[in-house]
């Protein structure tokens, strides 16, 4: 086991012309997703109100708007009410200062007086300074004039440096300073008066602040409280991360640097009684606090999965926080794709750290729509060089386990078949011995490998997960791997046999009708596909009917039922059907005309073999899906590995079978004595086509099961709900 490293013109007259080609039609996506950075877009708030919010994203100094859900917009009552100018945008150009109810377009226009300096706008009042040091509350009246509300109570001599606003359209902080003390107040704007609350803050204090309470610091104080009162003291490690004061709460976000393991969070501190708690989880982003005492802030547990919260107070003192919009994160390029069992797996780089690709797993349901988000499936990864001549570069093959092959170079030149896809720290591995090889078919523990030079073809195998070996070591020919057998040319014109891996001994031959020896061999469940070259013939055989089925020529994909193959010159991407035992061939896309990578099946196109659809890179780089429309096989077992646990099962060592099937399932396992009495149950759904149960060797209620042998017994119901289920057994023992 190997350790990830890290318009239009009118003219006169008629002209004649050839008529234009149609373009082909083509299927309509199912739905169409794309490989998201795993950091979050960077979201800045410019202006937070009532009914929405205006914002930009990352670098890009563009205005955006989101508005609220299920909110509806204050209404506008003008100036005299300070509390509808929570809706309300100032913008100052000169002395003049513009304000605009955004809910009804309502505008007024203060006039900052000669003499006076712009300090600050919140709502609809506008705080100015004289030259003497005095402070203005300016309104807009209603026949058009401005008014001048003098501030009171602000002390003599006091030098004001920082004016505050958010939390409320009632107040606004400022903070002063007097014989070298800094102190922070508040103004009414209702009435003008200015009240020191907290002194001694500090040359940049952070100040937060609403109709209840002020903020700096380790020190609190109710804005109601009688002159004289002290403020009190708080007790959080988020003191240098307040973001608002909401309700009774102190909203606090993680400092920049958080410990090992746990999470960034947004945390109330209750300032009436000093409780603690979790607002939201994943909370690491932009906050700003709102006029309506509230706060926005951006969280989530993936880019893929980010919002911007409303934190609104509740009556009782408390807060309650809403996702009001989602953040759309940032898109990164596609190297790479493969399907397997309802997985689309995304390969490329979703970091800014250059070089760290890996494979980035969707699921889907089986009309190919996603039902998750965006999850990494492996280590970053280094894969082998792009060879010339290659149809996709890096080469992946999708296992259908969860697994992915690929291949590495090492320093010496050689090349490696890889295996990861189960945890996004570890990988498989197994020399080659060989170099400029490529990657055949793989199914589940095997992967097919043909070496760079002539004559060498390996089977890798992979079992549970553990580092490799060389199953077969044979001369090269067209061969496909499907389960455990592997599939090649015969000895008479047109015959394929099938090689066991696990019996080491050929087990079956199929007479294909080819006029040749294969050049390509392809095997899905019952389906062998053949083809004589690029210029044909090819077709397919269907082992369950004994029909030989005649298709396109050309390289192609096989799949459950279907194929697929791309013209390289139209950059139509077809699918021939043959399930019913004739050929039938239609356009599920036209691929960009310039490839996004280096085109090719697993390049700017994949097909799940196991039971699903096709999908493709678009013109935009995001992976558009494309139903197939193919009635999937029955549910079966491609192979197993279910030979005991040594030394266990135990808590730390479970026995943990494989059951390769060849298309999802919802599984349940039981596990009974000789007598038939149920020891433990245990369901799940597969990983791709893969069913890894886990038993402990203890039963349902915990206590640990005597040694002996136990039976077991596999049912499976295909996740597609097409065909039977499926029922397997067998016996396992316990040391």
């Amino acid at each position: 086991m190997g350790l990830a490293l890290g318009g239009a013109v009118a003219l006169s007259g008629t002209v004649l012309a050839a008529p234009a080609e149609a373009a082909p039609s083509a299927d309509t996506p199912v739905a169409t997703t794309q490989l998201n950075y795993v950091a979050p877009a960077e979201i800045h708030y410019t202006w937070a109100g009532a009914s929405g919010f205006r914002y930009q994203l990352g670098i890009w100094a563009h205005d955006f708007w989101a508005d609220y859900p299920g909110v509806t917009p204050p209404e506008h009552a003008g100036p005299d009410d300070l509390a509808t100018g929570t809706d309300v945008i100032s913008s100052r150009s000169g002395a003049t200062v513009t304000q605009q109810h955004r809910s009804t377009g309502a505008t007024a226009t203060v006039a900052v007086p000669v003499g006076q300096t712009y300090r600050a706008a919140s709502g609809w009042s506008v705080v100015t300074q004289d030259a003497a040091g005095a402070l203005h509350i300016l309104r807009a009246a209603a026949d058009g004039t401005t008014t001048d509300l003098p501030v009171t109570g602000f002390p003599s001599g006091a030098e004001p440096s920082t004016f505050v606003t958010g939390g409320s359209v009632r107040r606004l902080a400022v903070v002063s300073t007097v014989d070298g003390v800094a102190s922070a107040g508040l103004i009414d704007l209702a009435d003008g008066s200015f009240r020191t609350y907290i002194t001694g803050v500090g040359a940049s204090p952070r100040i937060t602040f609403n109709d209840r309470w002020v903020v700096s610091g380790s020190k609190s104080i109710r804005v109601d409280s009688e002159p004289g009162t002290e403020p009190g003291t708080i007790t959080t490690p988020y003191l240098g991360s307040a973001q608002a004061v909401v309700g009774d709460q102190l909203l606090a976000a993680d400092p920049q640097f958080i410990p090992g393991g746990e999470k960034p969070q947004l945390t109330a501190v209750s300032l009436a009684t000093g409780a603690k708690r979790i607002v939201l989880e994943d909370s690491d982003g932009a906050y700003t606090a709102t006029p309506d005492g509230g706060l926005l802030a951006t969280g989530g547990p993936s880019s893929s999965d980010w919002h911007v919260y409303r934190v609104l107070p509740r009556p009782d003192g408390d807060v309650s926080a809403e996702a009001v919009f989602t953040v759309a994160p940032n898109q990164a390029r596609v190297s790479g794709l493969m399907m397997a069992g309802g997985e689309l797996l995304m390969f490329g780089n979703a970091t800014v750290n250059a070089g760290w690709d890996a494979a980035y797993a969707v699921p889907l349901d089986p009309t190919g729509k996603p039902t998750g988000t965006q999850v990494r499936r492996s280590p970053y990864v280094a894969s082998s060089p792009c060879l010339s001549g290659d149809a996709a570069c890096p080469q992946l093959e999708a296992l259908g386990d969860g697994r992915f092959a690929f291949l590495y170079t090492g320093t010496d030149g050689k090349e490696s078949v890889h295996v990861a896809g189960l945890t996004t720290d570890t990988y498989s591995t197994e020399p080659t011995g060989d170099s400029a090889g490529r990657l055949g078919t793989g199914t589940g523990r095997y992967v097919l490998y043909n070496g760079g030079t002539p004559g060498i073809q390996k089977v890798a195998d992979f079992p549970r997960g553990a580092d490799g070996e060389t199953a077969l070591d044979r001369g090269r020919t067209a061969a496909a791997v499907w389960g455990q057998r592997l599939w090649a040319p015969g000895t008479t014109q047109g015959s394929v046999v099938a090689y066991d891996l696990k019996a080491k001994k050929n087990v079956a031959t199929v007479d294909t009708g080819a006029p040749c020896t294969p050049t390509d061999i392809q095997a899905v469940n019952t389906w062998l596909y053949w083809s004589c070259g690029s210029s044909g013939p090819a077709g397919v055989y269907d082992r369950a009917t004994s029909r030989a089925i005649a298709v396109p020529a050309g390289q192609a994909r096989l799949a459950d039922g279907y194929l697929v193959r791309e013209n390289r010159t139209t950059h139509e991407l077809l699918l021939t059907d043959f399930h019913t035992g004739a050929a039938t061939t239609r356009t599920v896309a036209v691929l960009p005309t310039a490839d996004q990578n280096t085109g090719g099946n697993t390049g700017r196109w994949a097909v799940d073999r196991f039971g699903g659809n096709v999908a493709y890179l678009t013109d935009k780089g995001q992976v558009a899906i494309v139903t197939a429309g193919v009635p999937t096989s029955p549910l079966a077992q491609m192979e197993a590995q279910t030979d005991p646990q040594a030394g266990g099962p135990t808590l730390s060592s479970p026995w943990r079978p494989v059951w390769q099937l060849n298309k999802p399932s919802t599984w349940t396992l039981t596990l009974s004595t000789g007598s038939g009495t149920v020891v433990r149950t245990l369901t799940g759904s597969s990983t791709a086509a893969a069913v890894r149960p886990a038993w402990d060797g203890r039963r349902t209620d915990g206590t640990q099961a005597p040694r002996g042998t136990y039976t077991w017994k596999l049912t499976a119901a295909p996740r597609d709900g097409q065909g039977p289920d499926l029922a397997l057994t067998g016996t396992t023992i316990t040391d």
